[in-house]
């Protein structure tokens, strides 16, 4: 059945790194597009998609004529970020019947609240991550506040403060200017600011070849904090009151890190797979990656975890980086790799293993 299968995915994040990646190695494309932002894939770069598929939202990823049209072209499908913030994981777990590279079931786990969520699977392999306030009366140091925003409820709103009174007053800012609604402070998380260097490391994991790869690193570009602390310090004081900073992703940049960090990192990927097995058989299958910052200590340089991707991460300059290169000996996109462990699959005939 999935001798030439068709990759497919949905039109944004990192639909362009995962169609180069596949067609580099002869698979045909497929795209699930949105009326509306569709040219990306279906004018300036329809070079690199095969059979754009055209539906009005995204959650009609489900739906049965979109099934049908997946099953007609062979396709095994790719998730990314767009997967969990427009579709439903509850239908994607029981009523997709398409081949899903990766593990599905683990993609309820990136969430930081709820009955899954990432902190499990961090607890589960012992990865130490920042400490977490229950209530806002509890904070005795910097913390940093993640709340749903009003408007867009899968972005979140960031503030920071150091004790109670001044939680306060920054909600009630960000209630008034109609950035958060008061009712969602009840499941904001509430997390130690870490001070450190802040680095993405972004791995693949063969359950082929039973392998862990570094792949590339990376730091975000966020708006509109990138802009503020561009400005001299006099200048972030005068728009202090008129500005509130803002971390949504806008794109990365490739770094690179020390080698005597390298095993620390390595070290951490690997508890983690190994808790996944344990937490959502068959465990990790493919990319993820840990957004960390790099504390000085003491009494040595500590990676701390805060957060979890557990597909795809959408930073197609991780293949700028060395890292794919030490493995490859030339730079290999997570796209690129996807489709290498896809066509190994099928040569090895052990395809199941790296779909669900």
């Amino acid at each position: 059945m999935l001798n030439k299968p068709v990759i497919a995915t949905l039109g944004g994040h990192s639909a362009l790194e995962i169609c180069l990646g596949a067609k580099k190695l002869g698979f045909k494309t497929l795209v699930i597009v949105q009326k509306g932002r569709e040219k990306t894939y279906t004018h300036y770069y329809r070079n690199l998609i095969d059979y754009p598929l055209t539906v009005d939202s995204f959650k009609e990823l489900t739906n049965k004529e979109v099934i049908i049209a997946l099953k007609k072209k062979n396709c095994i499908f790719i998730p990314h970020r767009y997967i969990q913030v427009y579709c439903d994981l509850d239908k994607l777990e029981k009523s997709f019947p398409i081949p899903i590279f990766g593990n599905k079931y683990l993609l309820k786990y990136e969430e930081r609240t709820g009955k899954f969520n990432q902190y499990q699977l961090l607890e589960k392999a012992q990865i130490d991550y920042p400490k977490h306030f229950k209530k806002a009366e509890d904070i005795d140091r910097l913390v940093i506040v993640k709340v749903k925003e009003a408007i867009r409820g899968y972005e979140r709103a960031f503030f920071f403060a150091r004790d109670l009174t001044e939680y306060r007053k920054k909600a009630e800012q960000l209630i008034n200017n109609g950035k958060i609604k008061r009712e969602d402070l009840k499941s904001a998380v509430i997390e130690e600011y870490l001070i450190g260097a802040q680095v993405n490391f972004n791995f693949f994991y063969s359950p082929l070849d039973n392998f862990l790869q570094l792949l590339g690193t990376d730091i975000r570009r966020q708006t509109n904090i990138d802009g503020l602390i561009r400005l001299p310090t006099w200048q972030q004081q005068e728009v202090r009151d008129d500005v509130i900073p803002s971390y949504i992703e806008s794109g990365h940049i490739a770094v690179t890190v020390k080698e005597s960090t390298l095993e620390k990192a390595f070290d951490l990927a690997e508890k983690l797979v190994k808790a996944a097995k344990k937490i959502v058989a068959p465990g990790i299958i493919g990319p993820f990656a840990l957004q960390t910052a790099v504390i000085p200590g003491p009494p040595k340089e500590k990676i701390m975890v805060y957060d979890l991707s557990l597909r795809i991460p959408g930073s197609p300059g991780t293949s700028f980086t060395p890292y794919s290169q030490y493995h490859f000996g030339e730079a290999i996109s997570f796209g690129r790799r996807i489709a290498m462990e896809i066509e190994k699959a099928i040569k090895v005939k052990k395809i199941t293993k790296i779909i669900t």
